[in-house]
């Protein structure tokens, strides 16, 4: 018997199967020693339980992608969610969101939330993301202003919201899909958003998919790499690359590089250029010190 992990707490798994029964189940000691840990989001082999015993993991069938943080596996598509109000929006997390989805082969969106309470401040982080293959969605759960597009857009998918505290992802949910994800309201002391979801779930949502809700956080490490590799997740430079004197290119300092002669013409918002360069800069850095 198969099924998809909706969630895990205290060891235990709580997998749908293919007849819609929710198992509690274990993982087989083999996994453990093999150093497979069950993911949400993973499609297992099963054994149920027998009464009011739990059943088995017997094994994690092939993973088409997945993350650290969030940890989760088989997504089909992140929708990251940034404030245009409080908080303040944090756009180098959803760059670095951006970044580990697409090196983990998931899909990219980006959602920009309370847009009632700061219209032109969405309007331009809408801007910034031009030509960055995240077609932003400019919508206000609270009000359920927008939220048709965004909807039809998930449709079907296996999905999750991530980004900063307190940017609404779970009040998003709550209006897309009707459903009553526990939310919090922004701490006024330190204008950050209590994290009220306390641990990843798939829910199946109406019109097919499922979404999943994860914690709410502000830092975030990027996985380690050849730092030349990281403007391959700029989908706006791809354009211009090969049109760079020097070959390869990390499109930062370097003289006659067409990407930097891009983002002085307007063609690529400085920015978001300026946000890529810090991410640079900091792998460049971490590579460095990679055998120490």
């Amino acid at each position: 018997m198969q099924g998809i992990i909706l969630r895990g707490i205290g060891g235990f798994y709580y997998a749908l199967d293919d007849a819609g029964t929710v198992h509690t189940l274990r993982a087989q000691g083999k996994l453990r020693r093999e150093r497979m840990k069950p993911k949400v989001g993973d499609r297992v082999e099963l054994t149920p339980g027998d009464d009011e015993e739990h059943g088995w993991i017997l094994r994690i069938l092939p993973r088409r992608n997945e993350l650290v943080r969030p940890p989760v596996a088989n997504i089909d598509v992140i929708a990251i969610v940034v404030a245009a109000a409080t908080p303040d929006p944090d756009l180098l997390l959803a760059d670095r969101l951006m970044l580990n989805a697409r090196r983990a082969g998931v899909g990219v969106k980006l959602v920009i939330n309370k847009c009632d309470l700061n219209p032109g401040g969405a309007q331009e982080i809408a801007r910034q993301y031009r030509g960055a293959d995240v077609e932003p969605v400019l919508v206000s759960a609270g009000r359920g202003e927008g939220l048709e597009p965004l909807r039809e857009a998930l449709r079907g998918k296996v999905h999750a919201l991530a980004g900063q505290s307190g940017a609404g992802k779970s009040t998003l949910i709550n209006a897309l899909y009707g459903l009553r994800m526990e939310t919090g309201d922004l701490s006024r002391k330190i204008d950050r958003g209590r994290n009220t979801t306390r641990h990843c779930e798939l829910v199946p949502v109406e019109g097919g998919g499922m979404v999943l809700d994860t914690p709410g956080f502000s830092l975030l490490e990027t996985e380690l790499f050849d730092p030349v590799e990281l403007k391959e997740s700029w989908p706006e430079f791809g354009k211009y690359e090969g049109g760079c004197f020097f070959q390869p290119c990390y499109h930062a300092t370097e003289p006659r590089c067409a990407v930097r002669d891009a983002v002085a013409a307007g063609e690529i918002d400085p920015q978001r250029h300026e946000r890529y360069a810090a991410l640079l800069d900091e792998m460049k850095q971490r590579w460095r010190e990679r055998y120490d």
